[in-house]
């Protein structure tokens, strides 16, 4: 068997094991997420009752155990693990097919679930945050403590505006630009071994978040474990970055965003 052959067999073998655990760990992301384990309703429920801005609920606004606190941060976490590995996932395996050619080539596997983790620990910090906004906006009698979303349109469609405008900054044109060619990340931010390979991960994770988190606010306006705004931001997510129309995509989205606003508050005057 020649160096080549044998070379091409672990490649694929790597490549399959990391499709293989992408996969597997989108699945059980979006299986918790569409049931949403723990919620008082699944996001199937959610969804279907998607109308509804308030209703009474079991528990008064803002009172939340510790354990409940946990599950509302789980539920982020895991909901934008969901949303946020079909955009990573060719991330990942570039960075598999460029480990081959350095000293760990034969830790392939290993370092790139190390780089995945370190990704996911940037949106773990978001989905704190998150989840200490949910927290804070319920208990001011902002967002509902049943449906998990914003009572009054006229916060949702501010948001709407700003997130529209932020399309158009500097900071989502540079963040853009990074997660639309991770090649040269991959390149220049190289780091050896497994706390390389995490730290590489979190910082790419971070440009990541930087470029998406107005997006992922807009959980808010349409209801946080609401499937139909779910899905549909994760598409345009990876649109933007995989996609050869990705920078029109966002701009065109922050146009449609802003009128959207506009509207809405047009409406309540």
């Amino acid at each position: 068997m020649t160096q080549l052959s044998v070379t091409e067999r672990l490649l694929r073998r790597d490549r399959h094991l990391l499709v293989l655990m992408i996969c597997a760990l989108f699945l059980l992301a979006g299986l918790y997420t569409v049931f949403g384990v723990g919620m008082d309703m699944s996001a199937l429920e959610m969804t279907a009752m998607r109308d509804m801005r308030d209703m009474p609920g079991v528990r008064a606004p803002g009172d939340w155990s510790a354990s409940h606190a946990l599950l509302v941060f789980l539920m982020w976490w895991v909901m934008m693990i969901a949303m946020m590995l079909p955009s990573v996932a060719p991330t990942v395996l570039l960075n598999a097919a460029m480990l081959r050619h350095t000293e760990d080539a034969d830790r392939v596997a290993e370092l790139c679930s190390v780089f995945l983790a370190g990704y996911l620990v940037a949106w773990a910090g978001f989905s704190l945050v998150a989840a200490s906004v949910q927290w804070a906006l319920e208990a001011a009698g902002v967002v509902s403590a049943t449906m998990m979303t914003l009572i009054d349109t006229v916060p949702g469609g501010l948001l709407l505006i700003v997130t529209g405008v932020f399309q158009f900054s500097s900071l989502k044109a540079a963040c853009l630009a990074h997660c639309r060619a991770p090649i040269k990340f991959l390149t220049e931010r190289r780091k050896p071994g497994v706390r390389g390979a995490f730290l590489m991960g979190l910082e790419h994770g971070t440009y990541c978040l930087a470029c998406c988190w107005f997006l992922m606010a807009l959980l808010f306006v349409g209801g946080i474990m609401n499937l139909i705004w779910i899905v549909g931001l994760a598409a345009f997510v990876a649109l933007e970055r995989l996609s050869p129309w990705g920078e029109t995509a966002s701009r065109v989205a922050g146009v449609v965003l802003i009128l959207w606003g506009v509207v809405i508050l047009g409406g309540l005057i």
